[in-house]
């Protein structure tokens, strides 16, 4: 071909894009430039929103299934997409639409999963003219777990959330069954560490433990798994909502083998050996705590949305 590259468009494409829990988010201190050093295990969970793109003679044209997000240069979809068609130097437009299946504000990573799977539609709807390392560069400048969602596997993750280290998927999981309950609230992400000053023990994590969680689970021990889960952000969430303890304890108590708060919440997970334990401690904690929220049990095992 002379050197010239071929890309092959494709006019209209639609993308799964997945939420994750964090089993293990350790904050190991403030950075000199205002972020927090942290390693988090995060785990993917197949429960997806979903994208659609059209091309457009010009702009960016975004639409959402969620009447209570916003569509314009706020949102990380319009974003990742400005940020694409730039770098790549397209001139021609994308018409998105987002169904929004996810709760907001719930630490599940979906807004960063929106964005991440913008990244990765509009590169396979123009012909991929952008690399991975490329596109590892754009996520970065999206949001601290973006990066974690243009690849499928669980990761430690590290820096403030951007350096991604895949590992193998943990066979012990393979048959287990996740618990999630995001209770109707959000907790905002920047007051959990702005809150985190008044917890020394939890702003100053001790480095370690996303690896011993990731050891434990490939070692097989479930029994280990429970007590090596931490979250740093629990300790001011925890305090300021009373009830999210509870949910854990509840959970604990019908069967999980570990119960945590995913990111900066307010979604409660817990991880069951089999699906007839997860489905009946949901309907358990259904009985306890009432209809309200959203609910679901997911079979970890499951490749895709």
């Amino acid at each position: 071909m002379n050197g010239w590259r071929v890309f092959f468009a494709v006019p209209c494409l639609s993308r799964s894009s997945p939420c994750k829990i964090n089993l293990v988010l350790n904050i190991l201190g403030r950075r000199a430039d205002g972020f927090h050093e942290l390693e988090t295990l995060l785990l993917p969970v197949p429960l997806c929103d979903k994208l659609t793109f059209d091309r457009h003679p010009s702009g960016i044209h975004l639409t959402c299934s969620h009447p209570d997000l916003p569509v314009d240069e706020s949102n990380l979809v319009h974003r990742a997409a400005r940020g694409f068609l730039d770098l790549a130097g397209i001139r021609e437009g994308i018409a998105i639409h987002l169904d929004k299946q996810i709760p907001l504000a719930a630490g599940l990573g979906g807004g960063s999963g929106n964005a991440a799977h913008t990244l990765l539609g509009l590169n396979e709807v123009f012909g991929h003219p952008l690399s991975g390392s490329q596109l590892d560069t754009l996520a970065a400048g999206l949001g601290s777990d973006v990066n974690f969602f243009l690849q499928t596997s669980p990761a430690i993750a590290a820096g403030r959330g951007e350096k991604i280290t895949p590992i193998p998927e943990f066979q012990v999981l393979k048959h287990c069954f996740l618990f999630l309950f995001h209770p109707g609230f959000g907790i905002s992400t920047a007051w959990a560490y702005q809150q985190l000053a008044r917890y020394p023990e939890a702003l100053h994590g001790k480095p370690g433990r996303a690896a011993a969680a990731a050891n434990a689970l490939s070692s097989g021990d479930l029994a280990a798994v429970g007590s090596v889960l931490y979250n740093s952000l629990e300790a001011p969430a925890l305090e300021k909502y009373p009830v999210l303890p509870l949910y854990q304890n509840h959970l604990r108590e019908n069967g999980s083998f570990a119960s945590r708060m995913s990111g900066s919440g307010s979604t409660t997970f817990a991880l069951f050996g089999d699906e007839s334990t997860a489905r009946n401690a949901a309907a358990s904690f259904r009985s306890r705590f009432g209809d309200a929220g959203w609910a679901q049990v997911v079979p970890l095992c499951r490749d895709t949305c």
